[in-house]
């Protein structure tokens, strides 16, 4: 168990934190010098942000990536257990008790799975209508 965890903690460090969107800091205002190092800085970083092509996301849209990603890690693990079930099934050699275990695992991963797809479906709808309201 505590080998499970650390494996889902490096996953979660490797997936999750690694992929943090970078905030830029906003264009110079009048108030700063235009040749000062924040105002160079920040030009710098709005420049290349425009080459790479990206654009300034509105909350919602973040919201709903951060909640999608969670949600189909979620899911991943659902199936991953699915997979262990079926392997366990296929393994159990007529034991009656491992069978049963497979066949337990694979109902809860079945139940897992649809709630997990209803509750992507569910917050995909809510962030959409977030995400219009607010434009």
């Amino acid at each position: 168990m505590k080998r499970l965890a650390i494996h889902l903690s490096i996953l979660f460090q490797l997936f999750v934190l690694s992929n943090l969107p970078a905030f830029a800091a906003p264009a110079a205002t009048t108030t700063t010098a235009p040749d000062s190092p924040a105002s160079l800085m920040t030009k710098g970083l709005s420049d290349s942000n425009t080459t790479a092509g990206y654009t300034a996301l509105p909350i919602p849209t973040l919201v709903g990536r951060m909640v999608g990603l969670v949600i189909g890690l979620i899911g991943m693990i659902f199936v991953v257990k699915m997979v262990q079930a079926g392997i366990l099934y296929m393994t159990a050699a007529g034991d009656g008790k491992k069978v049963d275990e497979a066949k337990k695992i694979i109902v809860q991963s079945i139940i897992g799975i649809v709630l997990v797809v209803a509750a992507y479906a569910i917050s995909s709808f809510v962030i959409n209508q977030l995400a219009t309201a607010t434009s």
